[in-house]
């Protein structure tokens, strides 16, 4: 909601204030469609060249962040918590009857208790084989430590391809305005003869196109890459979550322990409190017994 207002805003204080300053719409909205053309299929253009499909796919997918925000809200970071609770309750007490959860977690009846998380590939997997590597008796728990550290990178740098790729048309729309204003200018020169009054209007549609990429590239395309990035960043901090509590199971704290440095490395304005979470815990804890 918040990036649908922000657009509405650019549009009509830029717009607004072109009017309110005795500008005229009716050359904008001739050479509009011309400048989008050249402009807008150039970047299209250069988007495609330098991404491969699956490139091209998660950056039109992830475009949705921007409205949509991070995917993760406060109760799942609780879910979490309470799922990884379970997990290594079971693997204390039982690690035999973890390995079916662990191998098959799609049919699992603890991963089921939150199908959020359930659904999710990478979280699956990165609980899944952080706890199957952690019962093969690792001598060196860093081991596995490094192992996470890497895959979190892995994962960081792989979520981040679609703001680099917005980035990239951002930075590339300026120059593809004016090559727009250049072709413009071209057709200007070859109508030199005509009266100032028509030379004018097509100077004036020329210079749409430097006009037209400035404001995509600053005004849209920038601003979309901040924020997709912005909400990776948020919404990674959701595996980073998994890498604290599975490292702090690794070194053998106590289970609760465990969960409360997760918690505590949890970013404020989604963290569950306290007695929230110890209340959750206590209820799995009973229906358990």
């Amino acid at each position: 909601m918040l990036g649908i207002v922000g657009i509405a805003v650019i549009l009509i204080m830029v717009f607004g204030g072109y009017v309110l300053a005795g500008g005229k719409m009716g050359i904008i909205l001739k050479a509009l469609p011309f400048e989008m053309i050249m402009i807008g299929g150039a970047a299209v253009g250069a988007f495609l060249i330098s991404n491969d499909m699956s490139g091209v796919k998660q950056t039109l997918k992830d475009i949705g962040k921007v409205f949509k925000g991070p995917k993760w809200k406060p109760d799942d970071y609780r879910d979490l918590l309470c799922l990884l609770f379970e997990l290594i309750r079971l693997a204390r007490a039982n690690p035999v009857a973890l390995e079916e959860h662990v191998e098959s977690p799609d049919t699992s009846a603890i991963f089921g208790k939150y199908p959020r998380i359930q659904h999710d590939h990478e979280a699956m997997e990165f609980i899944c084989d952080t706890m199957r590597a952690a019962s093969m008796n690792y001598d060196d728990p860093h081991q596995v430590e490094e192992v996470m550290d890497k895959r979190m990178e892995a994962t960081l740098h792989h979520a981040m391809h679609s703001s680099h790729a917005l980035q990239t048309m951002a930075d590339g729309l300026p120059a593809l305005g004016i090559v727009a204003a250049v072709l413009g200018v071209i057709k200007t020169m070859g109508s030199i003869d005509q009266p100032p009054e028509v030379l004018g209007k097509m100077i004036g549609g020329a210079l749409v196109g430097t006009f037209l990429g400035v404001f995509l590239a600053y005004g849209l395309m920038g601003p979309f890459a901040a924020r997709v990035k912005a909400v990776v960043e948020e919404d990674i901090h959701f595996y980073q979550l998994i890498r604290e509590v599975l490292v702090a199971n690794l070194h053998r704290h106590p289970a609760n322990i465990c969960i409360e440095v997760g918690r505590q490395n949890t970013p404020h304005h989604v963290r569950p409190g306290f007695t929230e979470l110890e209340e959750a815990m206590r209820n799995l804890k009973q229906e358990a017994a």
